[in-house]
């Protein structure tokens, strides 16, 4: 009778212990399922977030590219338009001191041909008065300063009008007018300088205007008209 009660403990301690390894292997598995499960599931969400982080930072490069390329297209355009700003500046300076180096050179060729011009009436008015006051010397030399000036006067009378040639020369030269230039004298005094200075004084007033004979064309030593020395005037 001892002998089965032992039996019976015997058994009730293999069922519990089958049991308790029936149990804890069970356990084991679920935590070891569920520890798999919790790898998965981190697993799953670190890769969202890598890919998040991932795409986040591929997105903040590209924008940071854009932003790049575009700051330098404004950098390059604004360079471009001061470098142009600067070519019109220099073209137009360069323009500028062009037109005013040929204005100024302008300005001094007209200077010059003025000048040339002046000296050019200056030096045929002296040869005109020269020439007049070689023909006063040659024709009323021996005669008053007044008589002097009445030939230059008659000289004078008939450049102005509309009968004979329009200059002292082509009047004192004209065919048939005055003895001495048709005989050579005049010439003769005037290259040497023979004229006196009274009959040089009495041309330079008969060409300022002096006119002691009125409108009178010619001039003799015989004849009707206005007498002033040995001359007659008409």
């Amino acid at each position: 009778m001892k002998f089965n009660q032992n039996r019976r403990l015997i058994g009730v301690f293999y069922a519990a212990t089958a049991s308790l390894t029936l149990l804890t292997g069970f356990t084991s598995l679920a935590a070891e399922n569920d520890l798999s499960v919790d790898n998965v599931v981190t697993k799953e969400v670190s890769k969202d977030e890598m890919s998040r982080q991932e795409g986040e930072v591929s997105w903040n490069l590209t924008e940071i590219v854009s932003e790049v390329h575009a700051d330098a297209v404004d950098e390059t355009k604004t360079a471009a338009e001061e470098a142009m700003a600067v070519k019109e500046l220099k073209d137009q300076t360069t323009k500028a001191a062009q037109e005013q180096a040929v204005s100024a050179q302008n300005i001094a060729e007209q200077a010059e041909a003025a000048r040339a011009a002046q000296e050019a009436q200056i030096e045929a008015q002296a040869a005109e008065q020269e020439l007049l006051a070689a023909l006063i010397f040659c024709e009323a030399g021996n005669q008053p300063y007044e008589g002097q000036v009445a030939v230059g006067a008659v000289v004078m009378n008939r450049v102005r009008s509309g009968s004979f040639p329009d200059t002292i020369t082509d009047v004192i030269y004209q065919s048939g007018q005055f003895t001495p230039a048709m005989t050579g004298w005049l010439d003769s005094v005037l290259a040497s300088d023979g004229y006196t200075d009274s009959a040089m004084q009495a041309a330079k007033d008969a060409l300022a205007g002096s006119n002691p004979i009125g409108d009178c064309l010619y001039f003799s030593t015989g004849g009707g008209g206005y007498q002033l020395g040995d001359h007659f005037f008409r």
